[in-house]
């Protein structure tokens, strides 16, 4: 017998009908709507008594973003991350977005939080191209292989113990005598160390007086206070610097250390660089001197520059054109000059050529020929053991602006110059041998 037919069923049969008379091709209807739909006839039809009893939630559904029936997800749905995501997913995502409501409380819409924009891994990773540099030179090589201040401070104790029997008790008597000011560390604001300077000219004193057999004319020229020592330069090598330092140092009455101006390419060079530095070197700045000068210090200044340094045998003694830094220098700070000049530099290192693109290739400024050099390696920097001659001049005294016109700066240069040429030509004639 068959089983009678409930309300309820009666109920569902009509809405489905109902559904499937509307056209198919102008609505799609979707479960949600569909279960929407039932729930909603099955209150009309229910008594009334049913109706104020029924007071159990029900399950609304949310739909998706953005549709305007969207209800507060209980946890948003995630962003596709690329295209093709599965139908699973989809269905997982919907799940997520409903919750349990009771009936007739208001239903608040969430913000919507921002998907995050994801950026490729290419993306987040800049890659700095820097353009073509050339390679690395000699210099370069060298600057590697340097100590580092670690290593210096660790050896500095094991060398002091070694070194100090060594120095010339007339040197380091001499170098007490000089007044200085020093940090904590044993340094000046320039990075002279008195200390360190014992053990480097207990070495050029030796040379000095053994080697080199310096003689000394005029030293008594040279004024207390503040003074530059403006002289010629040549030799390859800055010697003719060093050997003018131990003269004032160890002849000068009071002794005093110069600080010597040198090319800012030897304060580059590894353990070579810290040398000078540590005895008394300075780059030409202006300031540097500006500041040294009005602490009444002696400054040894080579207006000729590489140019006298790197010159050759046929323009032995021929005296380069003097730069205008020094005297514009002297007349702003209102300094004395002394004209120096030295003999016996032009012959220890004659250089024949020089070679251009070797040196550009080596990142040096020249690269001479000699008659050692560079056939014997390092041997052939070795200077030969000529005698040195230094004259020094009387004080010059200049009045003027400094920052005049280089036609009026020039001809007071050529005054200085005139007077080192005139030394030159004083100790060429004295000299009885160039050994």
């Amino acid at each position: 017998m068959p089983r009678p037919r409930s309300r309820k069923t009666d109920t569902l049969d009509n809405a489905a009908q109902a559904v499937e008379s509307q056209a198919a091709p102008q609505f799609v209807v979707t479960e949600p709507e569909a279960i929407a739909a039932v729930e909603t006839l099955s209150a009309a039809n229910a008594p009334a008594a049913k109706r104020t009893r029924a007071k159990t939630p029900i399950l609304e559904p949310v739909p998706a973003v953005p549709e305007p029936q969207v209800v507060a997800p209980l946890k948003s749905a995630k962003p596709r991350a690329r295209k093709g995501i599965s139908s699973t997913t989809e269905v997982a995502a919907k799940k997520q977005s409903l919750r349990v409501v009771k009936k007739d409380e208001p239903v608040v819409e969430a913000p919507e939080k921002p998907a995050k924009r994801r950026v490729s891994r290419a993306r987040r990773i800049k890659v700095e191209v820097e353009p073509d540099s050339p390679p690395p030179t000699l210099i370069e090589h060298l600057k590697e292989l340097a100590l580092t201040p670690l290593h210096r401070e660790a050896t500095r104790g094991l060398l002091s113990t070694l070194l100090d029997p060594m120095v010339s008790p007339a040197v380091e008597r001499r170098i007490r005598q000089v007044p200085s000011e020093l940090n904590e560390y044993g340094f000046d604001a320039w990075g002279l160390n008195p200390m360190n300077a014992r053990y480097g000219y207990t070495v050029f004193n030796w040379l000095y007086n053994h080697y080199f057999r310096v003689t000394t004319h005029g030293i008594e020229n040279i004024p207390p206070g503040r003074v530059l020592l403006i002289s010629n330069h040549s030799g390859q090598l800055p010697i003719d610097g060093v050997m003018i330092g131990v003269a004032l140092l160890m002849e000068g009455k009071p002794p005093r250390m110069p600080r010597a101006m040198v090319e800012r390419w030897f304060t580059t060079l590894p353990v070579i660089g810290n040398f000078l530095t540590r005895h008394g070197g300075i780059v030409g700045d202006p300031l540097n001197c500006k500041r040294l000068l009005e602490r009444g210090e002696a400054i040894t200044v080579f207006p000729e520059g590489i140019r006298g340094s790197g010159k050759l045998w046929k323009d032995r003694y021929k005296l380069m054109q003097f730069g205008l830094g020094f005297m514009r220098l002297a007349l702003e700070t209102k300094t004395p000059i002394v004209p120096v000049g030295v003999i016996g530099g032009e012959e220890q290192a004659p250089s024949f050529v020089d070679v251009k693109p070797l040196a550009n290739l080596l990142g040096l400024p020249y690269f001479p020929i000699t008659p050692t050099f560079p056939w014997l390696g390092a041997l052939g920097v070795v200077p030969y053991p000529t005698k040195y001659s230094i004259y020094f001049g009387k004080p010059l005294h200049f009045r003027g602006d400094p920052d005049d016109w280089d036609e009026v700066i020039q001809k007071k240069v050529d005054v200085v110059k005139d007077a080192i040429r005139g030394l030159l030509d004083r100790g060429l004639e004295e000299r009885e041998s160039i050994f």
